[in-house]
């Protein structure tokens, strides 16, 4: 199953992955599994409830700051409760010329697991990402949604399932349904 609300950010977040070089990267990903579809150099997956970003950087066996040169986020950003102190741990763990993706909604029912905080555009992203030390000419943002998206978002079995012969894709940008980002740390 295929949500329709993540459709073309997939397409363009893989194509922006795949220009980094993934099997030269260290990768950490916060929750879910989306990063495994690329074939880094090391990928390592710890869940939200593991390890609170909000809280603190990932930690060695020494306490030393776990540093990567890219970091994953799909669809947990909505959920924390300080999503500004997130980003500056996730600025921490990267090794300079690192890089943040992160995928967030915009349009989409509540859905607590077990927060639901924010939401956020590709405007809202740049301004975040900028905001907590990421240089803004090193940032790409993005959204899409449409309000045939929007109104199958509505309906009781959610989240959509993407149907190619009756889902329009094209974008209204006046219609976010979802946003997404890739930051890059500066060299340090």
């Amino acid at each position: 199953m295929t949500s329709l609300n993540r459709i073309v950010m997939a397409r363009r977040s893989r194509q922006w992955i795949q220009e980094l070089n993934p099997q030269t990267l260290t990768t950490f990903e916060i929750s879910g599994s989306w990063g495994k579809q690329f074939a880094f150099q090391s990928y390592t997956q710890i869940w939200q409830r593991q390890l609170d970003v909000c809280n603190g950087p990932l930690l060695d066996d020494q306490d030393q700051i776990r540093q990567f040169d890219l970091i994953l986020a799909n669809q947990v950003w909505e959920h924390l409760d300080r999503p500004y102190e997130a980003t500056l741990n996730v600025l921490e763990m990267l090794r300079p010329g690192g890089y943040f993706w992160l995928a967030v909604p915009f349009f989409i029912p509540f859905h607590a697991a077990p927060h639901d905080c924010s939401r956020w555009t590709a405007r809202g992203l740049l301004n975040l990402l900028s905001e907590c030390g990421f240089d803004p000419d090193g940032i790409k943002a993005e959204q899409w949604g449409n309000r045939h998206a929007a109104q199958r978002n509505l309906e009781l079995e959610w989240p959509p399932t993407y149907n190619p012969a009756t889902d329009d894709l094209e974008n209204d940008p006046n219609f976010p349904i979802c946003a997404w980002a890739l930051a890059r740390k500066p060299d340090q």
